[in-house]
């Protein structure tokens, strides 16, 4: 059994720099056409000026011959000014703004402390500029359980957010919950969006301890509950226009992962796009994963959809159990298991 479809991107990947960038950068290559760039790094990308010049990093990094198309991101901080966003719009590379709450997730201590209170002329200049806001959907109060970070956020932070700013698009991104589903359905098509990972809809959070810790599960957002799960495949498969694939593929190499203090992030690209086509193959919603991986993003973005197609096949094929490199390893998500599709470039 195969299936063609228009080539996917990748609504939402992290590259990092340095070695990690050079060997990670093929995997997202060979399988996605474009993707939007996260951009924690140390320091964070939080200029036009720094985001053209990692952009440059990751087009050397590429193979050669590759069509990949790196959309780069700022990261907002409490500082960041109007005429930046200006300039963003105006370079052709930057594509979107991201909202880290500060101390959220990797690198994100630089991140936004007070969106309405220190951020609300960039917002104003975003809506001006038609540039998408990228939110890392959690609170950071350390009295709010982590599994009700996502909700608390919508209910303190998004919902008054999308009120006060009707115009400002706006994506929820690696969304972990019904209520995050229930809060972008009932938004106005076009104007909020959310990506979703391939961990957030195989995964629930008995997937961190099954048979001891297991780091290479840990993510954050946290994986959640099952009921979760089985909200967020039934959004995805039901042809929705609102959710778009983003891997969040994050890497890290084995020994950060595998510490007293392990790093939290999910390596999936060289995997997603046969992840995906599992969660719909067993939805019974094939017909359905096209839209979902190749062009619901673009049209969010305002973007052209791809014109390179890819076939998936059904043919049983074994995850790596580690990728090598000089500096390390990296574990991909389900490494060491079976998977049934397989992506081929025509």
């Amino acid at each position: 059994m195969e299936l063609t479809i228009t080539q996917p991107d990748d609504w939402h990947l992290h590259l990092r720099d340095g070695d990690l960038l050079q060997a990670v950068v093929p995997h997202s290559a060979s399988n996605f056409r474009r993707a939007i760039v996260m951009p924690n790094l140390k320091p964070p990308v939080t200029t036009t000026a720094a985001a053209i010049t990692y952009r440059e990093s990751i087009m050397k990094a590429l193979p050669h011959g590759s069509s990949f198309d790196p959309l780069m991101t700022l990261y907002l901080t409490d500082k960041t000014q109007p005429d930046e966003i200006k300039l963003a719009r105006e370079s052709g590379v930057v594509y979107a703004v991201k909202l880290y709450p500060a101390g959220a997730t990797t690198n994100s201590q630089d991140g936004v402390t007070d969106l309405f209170g220190k951020c609300l002329p960039v917002l104003e200049e975003m809506v001006k500029q038609n540039m998408p806001l990228l939110v890392h959907g959690e609170v950071t109060d350390p009295s709010v359980d982590v599994f009700d970070r996502e909700k608390i956020f919508i209910e303190t932070v998004l919902q008054p957010l999308i009120q006060r700013f009707p115009q400002l698009k706006v994506v929820m991104e690696h969304i972990t919950t019904m209520d995050a589903v229930k809060f972008v359905e009932s938004c106005k098509e076009g104007s909020v969006g959310a990506t979703v990972t391939p961990q957030h809809l195989l995964l629930n959070r008995n997937a961190l301890f099954q048979g001891g810790l297991q780091p290479h599960n840990y993510c954050l957002p946290v994986l959640k509950r099952e009921i979760h799960r089985q909200a967020i495949v039934k959004a995805v498969t039901s042809g929705s226009k609102k959710f778009f694939l983003g891997t969040d593929s994050a890497p890290h190499e084995r020994s950060k992962k595998e510490s007293s203090c392990g790093c939290a992030g999910i390596y999936s690209a060289p995997i997603a796009l046969s992840l995906y086509a599992k969660v719909f193959d067993e939805a019974g919603a094939l017909d359905k994963l096209e839209a979902f991986t190749s062009f619901n993003g673009p049209d969010f973005y305002g973007l052209p959809r791809n014109s390179s197609k890819i076939t998936l096949k059904k043919c049983p094929w074994k995850v790596p159990e580690v990728f090598s490199f000089s500096f390390g390893e990296i574990i991909p998500m389900f490494a060491g298991e079976t998977l049934q599709w397989q992506p081929f470039f025509n």
